[in-house]
């Protein structure tokens, strides 16, 4: 998540926080279609695709409502804004961002069914790359690796090559993700790892590594693991210059090694130093990133022991938030487990109680991956997943609050929720 964004998230949270003590009844409901009911202004479009593609991914049909949702928050020109609240006026200058636009192209491209929608906006996330082949968050900035990997699989999604989607200059999407390594010159437990720009400078970045090896393998969101392989780093014993020519494949290695090793040090999930804490405190978000990154290189023994961490300790994080159960649906597809029987949670069904209820099954004899409660019931179910009650929404507030400034500050150091 961007600095720009998870500060927003912040704020919303501290001021959720205060209207619920204030009066929890006068809460106004989401709009119509959307998953989750947060405050959408920093994250609709963002949770709203994640959701979308969980659900495909589960092979739940999503409800027409909240695919046309995602559809009307596109602008004229194909890019996406975090949220359009009034959808019938033209969009604000400078709105779409690259993340909401890579995403949302990736929820659209796998329903199938959106084909000018997609096209118009992969037409846009080009005209806008920077000259080292790479994205920043808003058009304009200098690029970085969480941008840069969003947009690769937005490419991906829709048909298109991202190692010929090169710049005016001739560059790569690849080019520029491989500027973000950090290889010999660096201390050896940070090479292979990937930084955030920051100031001029790149800081060792959990995050920006698990989206850069994602990026680098031409993946998406959704990962269908290939077949089992380790990962290692080049030998800088052997040459200074190790990392210099690596191709993406051989990069995106060294960054899962480097991942593999955090992940082991962690106890099988990643850590973040939160402001005033004496011990890093679990970064559930990054870990589910970085399961999905290490499965799409084949890396599958510490993504199962990342994701079985991950079932076991991340109800209050994920609980009522449909981004976080979307990343746990997603883990789950992509390390070859049943997101349906995680540690005794449903995470397709908590997911589906947040948003309108999915297209029913057109028979009993449908895919049995497919949640076949009725919808009336779904949504009464508060122990699967509905925010049925105050006191779960603030206990999600203060949440967010204590554990995502630790996040801002030291999981990310820049500029994304």
């Amino acid at each position: 998540m961007p600095l720009r964004r998870r500060a927003a998230l912040l704020v919303a949270a501290a001021s959720t926080l205060t209207a619920l003590t204030t009066s929890v009844a006068s809460a106004s409901p989401p709009p119509a279609g959307l998953y989750g009911a947060a405050d959408p202004t920093y994250d609709g479009v963002w949770r709203q695709s994640y959701a979308l593609l969980a659900l495909h991914t589960a092979d739940v049909t999503p409800a027409p409502a909240a695919v046309d949702w995602l559809t009307a928050q596109q602008c004229a020109d194909g890019g996406f804004p975090s949220f359009r609240a009034d959808t019938a006026k033209p969009c604000a200058p400078k709105a779409e961002d690259t993340n909401a636009t890579g995403i949302a192209v990736q929820a659209l491209a796998a329903l199938g069914g959106h084909g000018p929608a997609v096209a118009k906006a992969t037409g846009w996330l080009k005209g806008v790359q920077n000259p080292d082949g790479g994205w920043s968050y808003n058009p304009g900035g200098a690029s970085d690796p969480d941008s840069t990997a969003v947009v690769i699989g937005a490419l991906k999604a829709a048909g298109t090559d991202p190692g010929g989607a090169t710049s005016k200059t001739g560059h790569t999407p690849y080019d520029a993700l491989r500027g973000f390594q950090f290889g010999c010159a660096a201390r050896p437990a940070e090479r292979g790892a990937f930084g955030y720009p920051m100031n001029g400078k790149l800081s060792v970045n959990a995050k920006a590594t698990a989206d850069a090896v994602r990026g680098a393998r031409g993946a998406g969101f959704v990962v269908s693991a290939p077949t089992e392989r380790q990962a290692a780093a080049p030998d800088c014993a052997t040459s200074k210059n190790a990392y210099a020519t690596l191709g993406p494949d051989a990069f995106a290695d060294a960054a899962a090694a480097y991942l593999t090793a955090q992940l082991t040090a962690g106890g099988d999930h990643l850590t973040a130093l939160t402001p005033g804490a004496d011990q890093p405190t679990p970064d559930y978000g990054t870990t589910a990133d970085a399961v999905v990154a290490l499965a799409a290189g084949g890396q599958l023994a510490p993504a199962r022991a990342a994701y079985a961490w991950l079932t076991a300790n991340s109800a209050t994080w994920a609980h009522a938030n449909p981004a976080a159960l979307s990343q746990l649906v997603l883990a789950a597809y992509a390390t070859g487990n049943d997101p349906r029987k995680a540690s005794g949670a449903d995470f397709v069904r908590q997911l589906t109680n947040l948003g309108p209820a999915p297209v029913a099954r057109a028979t009993a004899s449908a895919s049995p991956t497919r949640s076949s409660a009725p919808a009336t019931k779904q949504k009464k179910d508060g122990e699967d997943g509905s925010s049925s009650t105050s006191t779960w929404l603030i206990v999600g507030v203060f949440f967010v609050a204590s554990v995502g400034v630790g996040f801002l500050l030291s999981g990310r150091k820049r500029q994304r929720g």
